[in-house]
């Protein structure tokens, strides 16, 4: 990875998230902890809050001189330029949070620079670590335990030493990043073990928090993207912004094809930022507490929208792929 790939790849993110069709929330004077904002929903969050005035500091393992075992491009530094791009203010800050001394130390430095924090979010997911297709009985013990400590026991350790913090004054909000809601993830098994239970305890513990939190005026949501148009998946399908959509419609009805059909309702991480965004900013937000909810439900609530103008919605378009053919469902009935 060299730093002209990094620009040229934070100049895309940039022009993707360039399209606001009304004016930020505000967010002036709060401060924020992004962990996990190096790619995809984590840096799109970090990039919305700063947009609307928060300071946000951004973590990551990703950096230009040592990139993580992703193997990607993106960088915590590169989220950091993202976000000045966009009028704010960032601190880019490496720390792995399976290390928590390390989590301890960064919520430390939080509290020496700005004496508080008003917005936590949980967002280090663990999906490169999935093996999908594979039993509990063959899955590698080793890669299972990474994928469950990555994504789910960061969340922990980053929430168990900045939630003191953040409940120094009332009006704090944690969102615990996850993949699918509550009632979906409920109904539905999520190709692994390892993958069901990380997923679903990342949404137990925001349900937990949220109790917690409750008595002194916090809010704790647990929030999913519908399928995520990051970074990495467009790598993975071999696409672009500018053809993504176009190759998954030329796959409709084609088995195991990739891009899958079903790629077609999928959103960029911007639409997840701004419903985030917006969730910070109410006044009403702990109408919310310890709730599921999702994207699109949250650009739904505020009346935002995607990048391009639609409201894509994955939680009702991919369960009637299930049992309706693909060619008598209009898609545009689900954005």
């Amino acid at each position: 990875m060299t730093h002209d790939a990094e620009t040229d790849r934070t100049e895309t993110a940039a022009s993707a998230q360039s399209t606001t069709p009304e004016p930020p929330p505000d967010l002036t004077g709060r401060i924020a902890l992004v962990a996990g904002a190096t790619r995809g929903a984590g840096r799109a969050i970090a990039v919305e809050l700063g947009r609307a005035g928060a300071i946000v500091y951004c973590t990551g393992r990703s950096t230009r001189d040592a990139p993580s075992d992703y193997g990607r491009e993106e960088t915590v530094e590169g989220t950091a330029e993202l976000v000045a791009e966009a009028g704010g203010t960032a601190h880019p800050v490496v720390v792995d949070h399976l290390d928590p001394e390390a989590v301890r130390g960064l919520v430390e430095r939080i509290d020496a620079e700005q004496g508080g924090l008003d917005i936590l979010i949980n967002d280090i997911g663990g999906e490169a670590y999935v093996e999908f297709d594979v039993p509990l009985w063959e899955y590698d013990l080793d890669a299972g335990r990474r994928l469950f400590d990555t994504g789910f026991l960061t969340h922990l350790h980053t929430s168990r030493h900045a939630l003191g913090l953040l409940i120094r004054r009332p009006g704090g909000l944690v969102i615990e990043v996850t993949d699918g809601t509550r009632d979906y993830n409920a109904a539905n098994f999520r190709g692994t073990v390892f993958l069901d239970l990380t997923k679903t305890a990342v949404d137990r513990l925001a349900f937990a928090e949220g109790h917690e939190l409750a008595a002194h005026g916090g809010t704790a949501v647990s929030v999913t993207p519908g399928w995520l148009r990051s970074e990495m998946m467009l790598d993975i399908f071999g696409v672009t912004e500018e053809t993504w959509r176009s190759a998954a419609e030329a796959n409709r009805g084609v088995p195991d094809a990739v891009p899958p059909y079903e790629f077609v309702i999928s959103e960029t991480p911007t639409m997840l930022a701004r419903g985030i965004a917006a969730l910070a900013a109410d006044d009403d937000r702990a109408a919310w507490n310890t709730r599921s909810t999702s994207s699109h439900e949250l650009a739904e609530h505020y009346g935002l929208t995607d990048v391009d103008g639609s409201r894509p919605n994955a939680f009702t378009f991919i369960p009637l792929l299930e049992t309706t053919p693909a060619e008598e469902i209009d898609v545009e009935q689900h954005r």
